[in-house]
């Protein structure tokens, strides 16, 4: 048997989910496309993971991520850069040693270990968020479903406060996990792009 996703190897585990995205990041045809989050198209996605981690990095350690495309206008490269960048890490862990520091991370800590506990995770749950956007398949491995959302709920009076995100959102009774997941994050977990007018207009002239 296969070593459970959430058991791997910091390396190994954001690789396998990095693939992930990267697949969905491929099958994205429209980058204007609503998102489960109000407030993002498809295109702002890639924009939050490509510059959250790096400006946060940068605020609290002497590590440098060499600047991507910007997401606004090449959303593919701005990924693959980020990405690319962050497998040589992964690989060289030496070059991953300096120290961060960060109110919300703790105090002196390995850029890397940051990395692992803080971004890997979000790479994971925004691959559902694009998968959705674009109609893509948006299963996702159930073993880290299932531990981040008995984690998560387990610590919601301490979670829910910080605003990271929306409101609980309600499930159906038959819910998924995951489903269970998303709504506990704040999305509609059956939440669909609706139909284009042209789609409509097509269907109509049938």
């Amino acid at each position: 048997m296969s070593t459970p996703l959430t058991q791997l190897p910091p390396a190994e585990k954001y690789g396998v989910i990095a693939e992930g995205f990267t697949r969905v990041v491929h099958g994205v045809g429209d980058w204007d496309a609503p998102t489960p989050v109000v407030e993002w198209r498809a295109r702002d996605v890639v924009g939050h993971l490509t510059t959250w981690l790096p400006a946060m990095i940068h605020g609290g350690s002497t590590f440098r991520f060499d600047e991507p495309p910007p997401a606004d206008t090449d959303p593919v490269g701005a990924w693959t850069s980020l990405d690319a960048q962050l497998r040589m890490l992964f690989e060289d862990p030496a070059s991953g040693r300096p120290l961060h520091s960060n109110p919300h991370t703790g105090t002196d800590r390995p850029v890397l270990e940051v990395i692992d506990e803080f971004f890997t995770g979000d790479v994971f749950f925004h691959t559902w968020d694009l998968a959705r956007s674009s109609g893509q398949d948006d299963r996702l491995d159930p073993g880290m479903v299932h531990d981040a959302y008995t984690g998560m709920s387990a610590a919601e009076d301490f979670l829910r406060p910080t605003g990271q995100f929306g409101q609980q959102q309600s499930v159906p009774a038959d819910a998924t996990e995951q489903e269970m997941l998303f709504a506990f994050l704040g999305r509609d977990p059956r939440w669909s792009p609706p139909r284009s007018f042209a789609t409509v207009e097509l269907q109509l002239g049938e």
